[in-house]
């Protein structure tokens, strides 16, 4: 069992698969993923959001993702490819472990915001 987030992150990135820009429109375009962002409202005001992304901050993740909690959101669906982002990457690998722990099997990690913003994807206001 990990015993630092350091070695939490090295365990969740292990597990779960980094993808491109490209591969992620791909993803959206092709199988209907869903993108989702898991940084507070804070870092949203300020920047904005992937266009067509769902925001659920990394503390109300499995909430919204179990589809037993009363807090369920139907767009999370354990069939659904789910392709996550934050700021830097780390809490959307952490978050892309979580939702593996809960069945959900194709995760992806995005990464960066900028990172995919500089990449083509269009921004949308919070």
């Amino acid at each position: 069992m990990p015993s630092s987030i350091k070695e939490m992150l090295a365990a969740a990135n292990a597990g779960v698969s980094k993808i491109t820009p490209d591969e992620a429109k791909r993803l959206i375009n092709e199988d209907g993923a869903l993108l989702l962002d898991v940084r507070d409202e804070q870092e949203l005001s300020a920047s904005g959001k992937l266009d067509g992304a769902l925001n659920v901050s990394r503390g109300m993740l499995e909430f919204r993702a179990d589809i037993l909690s009363p807090y369920h959101n139907p767009e999370f669906r354990p069939d659904r490819p789910v392709i996550l982002y934050c700021a830097s990457g780390g809490r959307s690998c952490l978050s892309g472990k979580a939702l593996q722990d809960l069945g959900y099997a194709k995760v992806y990690n995005l990464g960066a915001f900028k990172e995919a913003v500089e990449a083509g994807f269009p921004i949308e206001a919070a």
